[in-house]
């Protein structure tokens, strides 16, 4: 009893850190937030020759990357994310990038919220939205499967609610391989039957086919982008991938490689080595994320309304984990220490894509290899050990 007593005490001073951090990070996240500082008012309005889009999960690697671009492009962006994956570091880069009024806002909510949600729609006059926001380990997705259900699929069928109540009329929809499983042929086309074999690819299937069956009773314009592994950081260095440190087990294994070239862990762990391809390990479709965000861009340029687009984004070329691995030893210059574990829960053996129905409908076509991505991103890594903390 003495024992609990005082444990209990002495965790009383963190949780009081631990609640002012909290609300330190709520009013820093306000203040920064062109909204708090009184902004223009655009963001309600539609504008002519202006297209507002929602970026949700925009703190997170691929979304802001997308916002990135966006506001490149000349687009008005609004970020919501509620930072349980992303980086407060990207947005306030996005921020000092894109300073004028009426560019970009950033609002903290979880999509998980309807009331949040429909707050955010009735406050903001969107013209399409660029759904990332999600937890997408493979692994974590095994062990935390209602979780996953939760995030991706809920969290899917509340925000098409609230684009349908406030006539917002195009979804570009960030999907995944994942949903086809492990198919008995490659290349995957995008007719591949859809057999997710872990939670993550079900959870997806499951909200792909809530938008596909509201869009039969909709004029909404729909394009899911159904892409593979992603890589690589913006080419100028403004931002990279920064992962918690608490997911790094979880991480993609570029962030792995990166880490263990940086003696941040100790060495690579590579989870199955009996897989039925050539050297063994596994084989993935690696895809840059610059080359990703130009197939979100030109979908939603391609968007029309009533109709849906689904494409597969990557490469086309499949490279395995060894093969992966030697390529972020020449990219880092370091020789990485590698230990072979056994497989995985809810991996498969070989997955790479037929990109040809994007390259032909939409124009697109990936212009980085593997080598190139990594190196770029090591570019990146190298200066910022701390990620965005830097």
């Amino acid at each position: 009893m003495d024992f609990v007593d005082a444990r209990r005490k002495s965790q009383f001073p963190r949780k009081i850190l631990l609640a002012a951090g909290f609300i330190t990070l709520f009013i820093f996240v306000f203040k920064n937030s062109p909204s708090f500082s009184g902004g223009s008012g655009k963001f309600s309005q539609h504008e002519p020759g202006v297209t507002h889009v929602l970026v949700t999960g925009g703190a997170g690697y691929i979304g802001s990357h997308a916002t990135l671009r966006l506001l490149k492009d000349s687009y008005r962006v609004t970020i919501v994310d509620n930072l349980s994956r992303g980086n407060l570091g990207a947005v306030k880069v996005l921020q000092e990038l894109f300073p004028e009024p009426g560019r970009l806002q950033f609002i903290y909510a979880d999509l998980g919220d309807a009331a949040a949600v429909d707050k955010i729609f009735s406050g903001n006059a969107f013209d399409a939205v660029m759904h990332f926001a999600a937890v997408a380990y493979v692994g974590e997705s095994t062990a935390e499967p209602l979780r996953y259900y939760h995030n991706i699929t809920s969290n899917t069928l509340l925000l098409v609610k609230a684009m349908a109540a406030h006539g917002v009329k195009t979804l570009i929809y960030s999907s995944t391989c994942a949903t086809y499983g492990e198919p008995e042929k490659m290349p995957i086309t995008e007719d591949t039957p859809q057999v997710p074999i872990n939670p993550y690819g079900k959870a997806k299937k499951m909200a792909e086919d809530i938008i596909l069956d509201f869009s039969k009773t909709s004029d909404m314009a729909v394009m899911i982008l159904r892409y593979f592994n992603v890589i690589g950081s913006d080419p100028d260095g403004r931002l990279g991938e920064a992962p918690r440190p608490e997911l790094r087990e979880q991480g993609r294994i570029s962030g792995a490689c990166f880490d263990a070239a940086r003696g941040i862990i100790p060495g690579l762990k590579v989870r199955g080595t009996d897989y039925k391809t050539s050297d063994g390990t596994c084989i993935r479709d690696y895809i840059d994320v610059t080359d990703l965000i130009d197939a979100h861009v030109k979908a939603l340029a391609h968007a029309t309304p009533g109709k849906v687009g689904i494409y597969n984004v990557g490469t086309g070329k499949g490279s395995s984990v060894k093969e992966f691995v030697e390529a972020c030893k020449k990219a880092t210059g370091v020789d990485i220490k590698v230990e072979y574990l056994a497989r995985r829960p809810g991996d498969y053996a070989e997955v790479f894509s037929d990109p040809s129905k994007v390259n032909r409908e939409l124009g697109w076509s990936a212009k980085y290899n593997l080598q190139d991505s990594l190196s770029i991103a090591w570019k990146w890594q190298k200066a910022h050990r701390n990620g965005y903390s830097n």
